[in-house]
């Protein structure tokens, strides 16, 4: 399913940035500071996604600003340049891999001690996954630190991790050399961009993996002027929300999703929000322990082939599924009720 819907603001600025010309580099030098400043960077490129922010870092802190090395990516034997990146066991869910596109061996470690241990002449940065942060021992500040005492760059991958508004700034006041995010979810910018931030001389060395420059291993990962552009509005304008009163808005639309089917017998539910990635306020319906002999598919089953088609997250644990409602437009979530009380009736009946 396709992701958050641009308002009218980012879609204002793609449809005018579409009716000129201009030079692509200079866009994004302009549009880099200005992100820059929105974000406590010192720069900032706008990416094909986050996964493009984490290959095209990863490019820049192994060749520098040296055009020839990032010609030579992802092939770094004989080069110079140096061959691995350390993270936690607990951070490696699959996104790390996009580290591997530049041709680096992963060096997966728990502990402290491992974790200096792994660290030598080998060693070209020291990689983050905020989400899971919680279940990794080795925490933001203590990662810093350590990366710092042996000159080591650093990479957080923040991907969906906003609300609340001050991560987009938070981990570059923190310390952190690189900071990738996603430019959809609760950004609401182009589902297919976004943002590299950090260190200037980190982002001058990145852009020389992007495009529109040719020969390289992000040749492929093109953004065009309307998501650069598209991107920075979205950033501005989700900067500028009344972060307070939308929050509320969601928790309104949770607790009338509740309220549709509390009186339904053997289902009980509960408010959930994730504590980091995707943290805003959700509903887990639940029949666990119930005579129910339905499973969470079919409840989401009903959903998905009624009309409207509503999607839910029903793959999590057999006899539960839960709703999110941050990209509900207004009104949505009375259907949303209506429909998920109309299936549990006839699933219980």
């Amino acid at each position: 399913m396709t992701a958050s819907l641009m308002p009218p603001e980012v879609m204002e600025t793609i449809n005018l940035a579409s009716k000129k010309y201009v030079m692509l580099n200079d866009v994004q030098d302009k549009v880099g500071e200005k992100i820059a400043g929105l974000c406590h960077a010192e720069g900032a490129m706008v990416t094909a996604g986050c996964w493009s922010a984490l290959v095209l870092g990863m490019a820049g802190v192994l060749t520098g600003k040296d055009s020839k090395k990032a010609g030579q990516l992802p092939f770094l034997e004989g080069t110079g340049m140096k061959t691995e990146v350390i993270l936690q066991k607990s951070h490696a869910n699959g996104y790390h891999h996009a580290l591997t596109n530049t041709g680096v061996k992963l060096i997966m470690i728990e502990t402290k001690e491992e974790l200096e241990a792994a660290i030598s002449e080998k060693t070209a940065m020291m990689w983050f996954l905020n989400r899971e942060a919680p279940v990794g021992q080795i925490k933001h500040e203590e990662w810093i630190a350590i990366a710092k005492k042996h000159g080591i760059p650093t990479m957080n991958d923040i991907a969906a991790d906003v609300p609340p508004v001050e991560n987009l700034w938070r981990f570059n006041d923190m310390g952190f050399d690189l900071v990738a995010i996603s430019g959809g979810k609760a950004m609401a910018g182009p589902q297919s961009a976004g943002i590299l931030m950090g260190k200037k001389h980190l982002i001058e060395a990145a852009r020389l993996s992007a495009p529109p420059r040719g020969g390289n291993i992000g040749r492929g990962q093109k953004v065009n002027k309307e998501e650069i552009l598209g991107m920075y509005m979205a950033l501005e304008t989700f900067i500028n929300r009344d972060h307070d009163k939308i929050w509320q808005t969601w928790e309104d639309r949770v607790a009338l999703i509740d309220d549709a089917i509390a009186d339904i017998p053997g289902i009980t539910t509960e408010v959930v929000i994730p504590e980091v990635a995707n943290h805003n306020p959700s509903l887990k319906i639940s029949w666990e322990g119930s005579q129910h002999g339905f499973s969470a598919k079919d409840v989401g089953g009903d959903l998905r082939e009624g009309n409207p088609s509503i999607e839910t997250i029903d793959w999590e644990e057999p006899k539960s599924l839960r709703l999110t409602v941050f990209m509900l437009e207004k009104g949505q979530d009375k259907i949303v009720a209506k429909k998920l009380k109309e299936s549990l009736a006839k699933r219980t009946a």
